[in-house]
């Protein structure tokens, strides 16, 4: 449930989150990515998106949650099965993710902690010592594959496995 919701039902009133300042007073977690101290980004809380009529009402609101849920589900199917086979499959995973996110708390944390660790990456493989390293192993693989594919033609010429004159 929502805080909207939470508050239309006669529940409590959830404590408004903390701004994240940069003195460490709000938690650890929040300072990361502009977060506030509830782990909203500042601006967008989490919870449902659905437009304002359908979470007014419950069954319509279930009903949408589930709706979501299948279309999801189609598409995160979809990615896995296009893993081993051509095509997009991460993209389409994070794509079917994307969709859950806009019902699912659970899936807006999952889509927050892998843009913060793909952040990271990025950040990681930007640094020089990294590059480096990385151009290096880049540079032997491809000398070990021209040496492999060298000792090949040396020993077996540039025929092909199958016959074409016949």
């Amino acid at each position: 449930m929502n805080a909207e919701r939470d508050v239309r039902d006669g529940g409590a009133v959830p404590a408004a989150p903390v701004p994240a300042t940069g003195d460490g007073a709000a938690s650890g977690a929040a300072d990361v990515a502009g977060e506030t101290a509830g782990g909203a980004p500042e601006g967008r809380g989490l919870g449902s998106r659905a437009p304002g009529f359908i979470r007014s009402s419950r069954p319509l609101h279930l009903s949408w949650q589930v709706g979501v849920f299948v279309i999801g589900l189609a598409v995160v199917v979809a990615g896995i099965i296009m893993l081993p086979l051509p095509g997009p499959g991460w993209l389409v995973i994070f794509g079917g993710m994307a969709i859950w996110a806009t019902e699912f708390v659970w899936a807006q944390l999952v889509l927050r902690w892998t843009r913060r660790k793909v952040t990271e990456a990025a950040q990681r493989a930007l640094d020089p010592k990294v590059r480096r390293r990385n151009i290096i192993l880049t540079v032997i693989g491809l000398v070990i594959v021209a040496v492999l594919v060298g000792i090949y033609v040396w020993k077996f010429g540039i025929t092909m496995p199958w016959k074409i004159h016949e």
